[in-house]
Order: C-alpha cells, then structure tokens, then sequence
C-alpha cells in the first residue's frame, strides 16, 4: 500500500475514534497556501486543529515526536487562516491536539503545543 493510501486509512481510524469520543468534525485535510490541517472539529466548547501522524515502527522516533516547531508554527498559521475565512469568534477557544499512532496503538495528546503567534 502506498503512503498516502496508507495515510488516509490512519486518518479515517483516528476520525473515528475521535467521533467516538464526542468530537463533531467539521473538516479533513482543510488546505490553503499556508499549509494544511488534517482535521478540524470540536470537543466540548474547543475549536481544536488535529495534526495526525503514523510511526509504522519506532526506528525514526514516535509520531508524536514528528510534530516538530516548524510543523507546528505551520499549523498555527492554517488555523488562523481557517478562523479568519469561517468567522470564528474571537473567544471561540482554540487547541491544538496530535492524533499519534505508532503501529496500531492510538494516541490522543490534547493540547499537544501551544499557540505560536507570527513574528
């Protein structure tokens, strides 16, 4: 199986676990030129932007460990963008969560990083 087949698939386990657990998704892999965000949804009263990431083995770290501080300034700047052209409120709280599955095992890391403003 390709990657990106494989990519998919992790993303629609992870959609469901999330959806399992009370989150009302409202996008997959939301795209604009600053980047892209592979789901976005709700939990509880949190606008929460998920990056979703797949280890198949432990040889290159975790999945978790993948979100580095570029990735992370990158979906900062998505979420913005998304916030900005669906007229989110400016006290709608936000977080930011990975969806980390390393083989099989699934991890939710709620609020994952903090938000990084534009410098």
């Amino acid at each position: 199986m390709n990657t990106r087949k494989q990519g998919a698939q992790k993303e629609e386990q992870v959609c469901a676990y999330l959806l399992s657990k009370g989150v009302r998704i409202c996008e997959r892999n939301f795209r604009c030129r600053q980047g892209e965000i592979d789901i976005i949804g709700y939990d509880g009263e949190y606008l929460v932007f998920f990056e979703v990431k797949y280890r198949s083995s432990g040889s290159r770290g975790t999945a978790a460990e993948a979100v580095g501080y570029a990735k992370q300034q990158r979906i900062c700047r998505v979420a913005d963008y998304y916030r900005v052209t669906h007229h989110c409120m400016e006290d709608t709280p936000i977080r930011f969560d990975v969806a980390a599955m390393d083989g099989e095992s699934l991890t939710w890391v709620k609020n994952a990083f903090d938000y990084l403003a534009r410098r």
